[in-house]
């Protein structure tokens, strides 16, 4: 009787530790992950900037496009203008491309470099479609 007892205390002291440990590790990731999303959500006005991610929407009307970062949910609006520069690139690559704004669709990974506005909005000066080979 006693060591069934003591078996099943050991069974819950090991298993107590281990869960200790998978909810630090989580808790850890999630800090992580809140942490990006605060710096992006913190840059300043006017400073340039980079957004990575796939078109998920985009308005040629508006001349915008809403790129979610990938392996977020993290979406930001992307405005474009006649000054900004269309390219293409395949990975690894060094031969880039222009093309047109009319050449970037839903589904495409892009790279925009631009300047932050006041309304957490990207006012893209280059915009890149990356190519998978």
């Amino acid at each position: 009787m006693v060591k069934r007892v003591f078996s099943a205390f050991l069974t819950l002291l090991v298993a107590s530790s281990l869960s200790a440990v998978a909810f630090a590790q989580a808790d850890t990731s999630a800090k992580d992950s809140m942490k990006d999303s605060s710096k992006e959500a913190k840059a300043p006005e006017g400073k340039k900037a980079r957004w990575e991610g796939i078109v998920v929407r985009s308005s040629k009307d508006n001349s915008t496009l809403t790129v979610r970062k990938r392996g977020t949910s993290t979406e930001k609006t992307v405005a474009y203008d006649s000054s900004t520069q269309f390219t293409s690139q395949e990975h690894g690559s060094k031969k880039v491309n222009k093309i047109d704004a009319s050449e970037i669709k839903d589904g495409d990974r892009v790279i925009a470099l631009g300047t932050w506005d006041k309304n957490g909005a990207l006012h893209a000066s280059q915009i890149s479609k990356r190519l998978t080979p």
